[in-house]
């Protein structure tokens, strides 16, 4: 059973005790990423991940830290998204201790040496080139970017090459200050919990300093005519991302809206996925699947197509919309659908670490927590009448967005034409 406390300094803890394991999962969670960043300093937080690791108070080597886990065989790793920078850290169970400790480090101690910096950031523009040769990675960052514009929802993750590095130790200090704070973050525990829980993270982590946490800027949408990105590069696949702008992560219509995207492009037997591949032969991988922040989202069908059949394949994506909101669902093929997420849901929890980021995630962002059960059973009330609903509220004309990549000199104008539902 989950359970919560808060420690005094405002950190919020949960833990969730399993049986049949020997592992043990720490994560800690931060309400901090690229919406929380000024265009200055675009890249900060995703820099700072790479950092921490770098050396703390009682770990000061550049590899202490990979060393000490090294040793005990535990797995460590960390991200960074839009709105959230997680580190986290499985061990076995009788390693719990020294997990701990070495994570309260890095977050409330790190070293962010200067030498530590330059090398690092040579790193991350290696990540910034790795990113621009893959182009099917880099369009989903186009995309979020075509939605959102100059704006930090628009802005990468990894940030530029010239904000990386232009980034100083002062400007890590900085940040680390501001957003490494018990009130902006979460702590999960989940495995093989055997020993006194709140006793050990109150010892390691009531250091952690208790400041406000900085709210970040709220997005701007207005959207009034389809939006088009197209970047010219000689590659032997077209690359696109079609979708629309639709729900935050607060909204019940965002069960609906994953059916939607489960019904379109979640699955081999999808319609998308019939259509475009196993029908025409037009792409390898085409998919659709929708994000929820805090406040925006969108649903987005990502595909990587033959270059001469890119016309065709965006007139199919976008008679698959428009059927969507013109013709109900069957029951037989929503139930298909909707047990298809309950499979995900029972498949994506079976580990420690899983279960720690599906808990922490909810409780970051304020969301309400609910159980895999719970969010099933929202899932399972949706009605073909409700699909309906959710798509013709989504799907129009001038609320569609096209961002491709590929060898394609055609103007906008040609593209636009396409874009009807």
């Amino acid at each position: 059973m989950l359970r919560k406390f808060v420690l005094d300094n405002g950190l919020r803890v949960l833990f969730f005790p399993m049986k049949n394991t020997e592992a043990i999962t720490s994560l800690f969670l931060v309400k901090t990423g690229s919406k929380y960043e000024t265009k200055e300093l675009s890249g900060i937080s995703h820099l700072l991940e790479h950092l921490i690791f770098r050396g703390t108070k009682n770990y000061p080597k550049p590899t202490s830290i990979s060393q000490a886990l090294d040793e005990v065989g535990g797995f460590y790793n960390a991200f960074t998204d839009k709105e959230v920078l997680g580190i986290i850290f499985k061990t076995s169970s009788e390693n719990f201790n020294l997990a701990l400790r070495i994570l309260a480090e890095m977050v409330s101690s790190p070293l962010l040496n200067k030498e530590e910096l330059i090398k690092e950031k040579r790193v991350v523009i290696e990540e910034i080139n790795m990113r621009e040769d893959d182009p099917q990675i880099l369009i989903l960052d186009l995309w979020e970017t075509l939605l959102y514009g100059d704006q930090p929802a628009g802005r990468q993750v990894i940030g530029s090459r010239e904000t990386v590095n232009n980034i100083s130790q002062k400007d890590l200090f900085n940040y680390s200050k501001d957003f490494f704070v018990a009130k902006g973050s979460v702590l999960i525990i989940a495995g093989d919990i055997k020993e006194d829980v709140e006793k050990i993270i109150k010892k390691n982590f009531s250091s952690l300093s208790d400041k406000k946490r900085i709210e970040k800027k709220a997005v701007k949408e207005d959207q009034q005519e389809p939006k088009i990105f197209l970047r010219f590069k000689e590659t032997d696949q077209t690359h696109l991302c079609l979708g629309v702008r639709t729900f935050n992560a607060f909204s019940d219509k965002k069960y609906a809206l994953s059916l939607i995207a489960s019904l379109l492009g979640g699955m081999m037997s999808s319609r998308l996925f019939v259509e475009i591949r196993e029908k025409r032969g037009l792409a390898y991988y085409v998919r659709t699947s929708c994000e929820h922040y805090t406040d925006t989202g969108y649903l987005v069908t990502h595909a990587g197509l033959n270059n001469t059949k890119v016309f065709e394949a965006i007139e199919i994506i976008c008679k698959e919309y428009k059927k969507l909101k013109t013709k109900k669902v069957t029951k037989k093929e929503l139930d298909k659908a909707k047990e298809n997420l309950r499979g995900h849901l029972k498949l994506g929890l079976e580990t420690s670490d899983s279960f720690a980021s599906f808990f922490g995630l909810q409780e970051l962002l304020g969301q309400e927590v609910l159980t895999p059960q719970q969010q099933w059973q929202k899932i399972a009330k949706i009605t073909p009448n409700d699909i309906l609903k959710v798509a013709k509220e989504i799907f129009k004309s001038d609320k569609l967005n096209l961002a491709l990549i590929g060898p394609h000199k055609e103007g906008i104008d040609k593209f636009q034409k396409l874009l009807k539902v």
